[in-house]
């Protein structure tokens, strides 16, 4: 048992225990020393069963939640052949729960039954971040106001995950100044002994001196009050999760929305509410997300897969109900020699007897086609397709920082690839608005990019495409692009 212990904190160390030092039955006689998964099978047996499971290194992370993840259990019988396969199926999920930095197993013979230990190395939980910016849109325009100490955002955006150990969530948002944004939101994806049933909550109230009233040559237009506030929100949230694994997520949300824009905006364009200045209106959705990547930061391999339908009903019926679908898939393949493919589809189809302005959102907010990001594209319905095909530059590998004694910030995960992409998408619109080219009409887009992965799952992209209108730029993002 001590030499299993031992060989653990080596390997989060990052330093694999010499063979030479362990007795005989605990050497790694199947995976190399330096895999996530390591096997030291009962000679002359095929098959056993599970003695114990074990987990190292989760001070602040409750043990049920972990266990009711792994699809084997005390007493449950393992096959020496797929043994490799299913210890790695079940240290991804704990993996992609996104509360540790590192997840090792081993599996070794104690008694004529297997001895699973898990070793993981904990995150850091509580993140608060300040929040300082501009209310205009560069920093020449900030400084010929008069008034322009008025004209600031500032507060903190605050998460702490593995909120009581038991992967819940808490974030808040107090935000000051020119736009104005207060917001509280919890988040259990299970609870109870089987963690099975879950629940989220939250609300948010958002006043801002902007808004985007229109739509006109494909780019929205703004307007700006410094005495008022043309757009005020306010919402309340709570809904249920069903929850399998990590991998396999189902959720009811009920949502209660309050809005109210200016007369400016009303008398600037009549259908953004439809001639009305406030709407009260429930939305309710289903959500069913099957996410079986390799890592959910960044994957490699594997396949996404969700579906959306939410249905908004407007109180006092003061709009006609809207049903909206929305459907995502990826899949993503490992070609060998550092080469790996993915493949994008998304799309939405939108339902109304008559919509609103604020409604009518299609490509260009959560969706993009890459290369037309100055653009909007509104209609009812859309299509989406992304392909990329990426070489690793740099293998993962970890950065350690030796001033900073706390492993859960002393070591910098990074990777590095090169990316060569290529987008379609269309939208349908009922009628075409003369003032808007893009609607109706085929938008594609080829580039190359460079993504570099690093700390706590943060994915930066840098990219030059060159898109269907034969525009070209650089674009840098944030995220994961497909």
């Amino acid at each position: 048992m001590l030499g299993v212990l031992f060989l653990f904190l080596q390997t989060l160390l990052g330093a694999p225990a010499p063979a030479d030092t362990l007795p005989h039955a605990l050497r790694p006689t199947i995976a190399p020393a330096d895999t996530l998964v390591r096997i030291v099978p009962c000679p002359d047996v095929q098959r056993a069963a599970v003695g114990t499971i074990l987990f190292l290194g989760n001070a602040v992370t409750k043990e049920r939640i972990l266990r009711v993840e792994l699809d084997f259990h005390e007493g449950d019988t393992l096959a020496v052949a797929d043994l490799a396969a299913r210890l790695e199926a079940n240290r991804s999920r704990l993996f992609n729960l996104q509360l540790f930095h590192t997840v090792v197993v081993q599996a070794s013979c104690s008694g004529g039954k297997w001895l699973i230990v898990f070793g993981l190395q904990e995150r850091w939980y509580l993140f608060p971040v300040p929040i300082l910016s501009l209310a205009d849109r560069n920093l020449r325009s900030w400084l010929d106001r008069s008034d322009r100490w008025k004209r600031v955002d500032y507060g903190v955006h605050v998460v702490r995950s593995n909120f009581r150990g038991r992967n819940e969530q808490i974030m808040a948002n107090l935000q000051l100044g020119f736009n104005r944004k207060y917001e509280l939101f919890y988040e259990a994806p299970g609870l109870g002994h089987y963690r099975r049933l879950g629940l989220g909550a939250g609300a948010s109230y958002y006043q801002s001196h902007a808004l985007d009233y229109s739509t006109l040559g494909d780019r929205l237009v703004p307007f700006r009050a410094d005495d008022n506030f043309p757009i005020q929100r306010l919402y309340f949230t709570g809904g249920l999760r069903f929850r399998h694994t990590v991998q396999f997520l189902t959720a009811l949300d009920v949502s209660y929305h309050r809005e109210r824009i200016s007369d400016s905006i009303r008398y600037r364009n009549p259908e953004y509410y439809l001639g009305r200045t406030q709407r009260e209106y429930l939305d309710v959705t289903f959500t069913t997300t099957r996410n079986q990547r390799n890592t959910f930061a960044y994957p490699l391999t594997g396949k996404y897969a969700q579906l959306s339908v939410s249905h908004r009903v407007f109180l006092g019926r003061t709009a006609p109900s809207v049903t909206t679908v929305h459907a995502t898939y990826s899949r993503y393949l490992a070609l060998g020699h550092r080469f790996y493919y993915s493949i994008g589809l998304s799309g939405q189809a939108r339902f109304a007897e008559k919509l609103a302005y604020a409604d009518v959102r299609a490509l260009g907010y959560a969706d993009l086609v890459r290369g037309y990001d100055e653009y909007v594209i509104d209609g009812r319905h859309y299509g989406l397709l992304q392909q990329g095909l990426s070489y690793q530059l740099l293998q993962p590998r970890n950065i350690q920082l030796g001033s900073i004694d706390n492993p859960k910030i002393n070591s910098i995960p990074l990777a590095l690839y090169l990316n060569i992409f290529t987008d379609a998408g269309y939208v349908a619109a009922p009628s075409h608005l003369p003032q808007n080219r893009l609607p109706n009409r085929l938008l594609s887009a080829v580039g190359l990019g460079l993504h570099l992965v690093t700390y706590y799952d943060r994915v930066f992209t840098a990219e030059y495409t060159l898109n269907g209108l034969g525009q070209t730029g650089y674009f840098f993002r944030a995220e994961f692009p497909i």
